[in-house]
């Protein structure tokens, strides 16, 4: 029986093919390992969006060529958005690598990782409709949080995004089949489900000819055995009136939501092909704090943008300030070969983006202490995630936290917890995105 370690890098969405992947490797009769010193083939399921995702996926796939020569390693695969986009390209241009993988070919990982085990190496490139949206999964992390992947690729071509050329075109899953998955899930012992696609607010537009969110987590929130529903990607142009009235309505779904906008001046969000503008983005903002008051706001922005003035990031950083999200990422922006914006006049250098972004995030920082420090005093459901050996109390999520890209909750407690249940927790203090507190008995 040979032995498949993998590492999976980059979005929730690249981690739910992993995790099929895996099913299929193990159904095949293969033993999943977290050693890879054990391992008779090490698959790097690797992110290729911007510069920083290729540079680490590349660092990894060097980190684990070594066990080719310290290890059992046979046979070192690379999977994912990286080996996609570049193709023939990963394994001329880094020979450590036996074999590449579209993101076509997943459904034959298992033959692929045998046949380049026994010294058959070949990369292999389906057509990228041909990845199987449905299947079973062995989930990668946490046993109670799962994300459910409703659909794939985009249609929006922002200028920035090379996603559609790797991805290809949205491709939505049906309401049914989504529903039976997370049936599927639930009866495992998840908990939190997490709806994500590139972008989630437009699922189901190609094949029911409209999107169909708000439908597809009416019938989530029937599902037995879930407690948190939660939406990330939810992008500001199609974030309907019904959408709303969705998340406001149904106690299941919590009171988040991830609206990424990239940047609110007019004319570079023009530039970067994005079907919104400031005013839009203000008036919409404000309707969703008027209907669902407790709301958790999660937002990205991208500086540096071809062209963008002093002038236009003054404009993004009182936005900011006056906006005060609850949650906010900022991204420098990358150049991306075959992007339009790649090609656009006034390139801003290195040094400006990550100044600007540094900018934005230290006045996030402020926000995000000043928010946290209204909530001490408060009484909170808490989805305990561990034990903290070292400060020895437990840690968890609030409903306004998404794993990984948010913030804890650390806590003390006079009895013993069972890891995955939810419990109620009273917030006495806080650390810039971190909460602390004790179990509310």
């Amino acid at each position: 029986m040979y032995k498949v370690s993998m590492v999976s890098l980059g979005c929730p969405k690249n981690q739910v093919d992993a995790e099929m992947m895996l099913f299929s490797l193990k159904q095949a009769g293969f033993e999943l390992s977290s050693e890879e010193a054990q391992a008779d083939a090490i698959i790097i399921n690797t992110c290729g969006f911007i510069e920083d995702a290729k540079a680490e996926a590349i660092e990894n796939i060097l980190e684990a060529s070594r066990y080719k020569a310290e290890g059992n390693c046979k046979a070192l695969i690379v999977t994912g958005c990286l080996a996609e986009r570049y193709k023939d390209d990963v394994t001329e241009e880094i020979p450590e690598v036996d074999v590449c993988v579209g993101i076509g070919s997943n459904g034959n990982i298992a033959q692929i990782v045998k046949d380049a085990i026994e010294g058959n190496c070949k990369n292999s490139f389906g057509e990228k409709e041909a990845l199987d949206l449905n299947g079973k999964r062995i989930l990668g992390g946490f046993p109670f949080t799962a994300y459910l992947k409703v659909a794939d690729g985009c249609d929006n071509c922002c200028t920035y995004c090379a996603i559609p050329k790797i991805r290809g075109r949205l491709r939505s899953r049906k309401i049914e089949d989504c529903v039976a998955e997370a049936k599927e899930l639930a009866s495992c012992g998840v908990k939190e489900l997490i709806v994500v696609a590139q972008d989630t607010t437009a699922y189901g537009a190609d094949i029911y000819r409209r999107p169909m969110l708000a439908e597809l987590l009416q019938e989530l929130c029937k599902v037995e055995g879930i407690h948190w529903i939660r939406t990330l990607y939810t992008y500001p142009d199609k974030i309907t009136d019904e959408l709303i009235d969705v998340v406001a309505s149904e106690e299941k779904l919590v009171k988040y939501l991830d609206i990424p906008l990239q940047h609110v001046n007019g004319e570079i969000l023009k530039k970067m092909n994005r079907k919104v503008d400031k005013q839009s983005i203000e008036a919409l903002i404000e309707k969703i704090r008027a209907k669902i008051p407790e709301i958790t706001l999660r937002t990205t922005f991208i500086t540096g943008f071809p062209g963008e003035s002093e002038e236009q990031f003054c404009e993004l950083c009182e936005f900011v300030k006056e906006t005060r999200f609850d949650r906010l990422g900022c991204f420098t922006y990358s150049a991306e070969e075959d992007t339009m914006a790649a090609e656009f006049d006034s390139q801003v250098d290195e040094q400006t983006k990550v100044s600007r972004m540094e900018n934005i995030m230290d006045m996030q920082t402020t926000i995000a202490a000043e928010k946290n420090k209204e909530k001490i005093g408060t009484v909170t459901e808490v989805l305990i995630e561990g034990w903290d050996d070292y400060i020895k109390c437990y840690f968890g999520r609030t409903v306004a936290d998404a794993p990984e890209v948010d913030g804890k909750i650390f806590f003390m407690s006079t009895r013993p917890l069972v890891i995955g249940e939810f419990v109620k927790v009273r917030i006495n203090d806080s650390i810039e995105y971190d909460l602390l507190g004790e179990l509310e008995e």
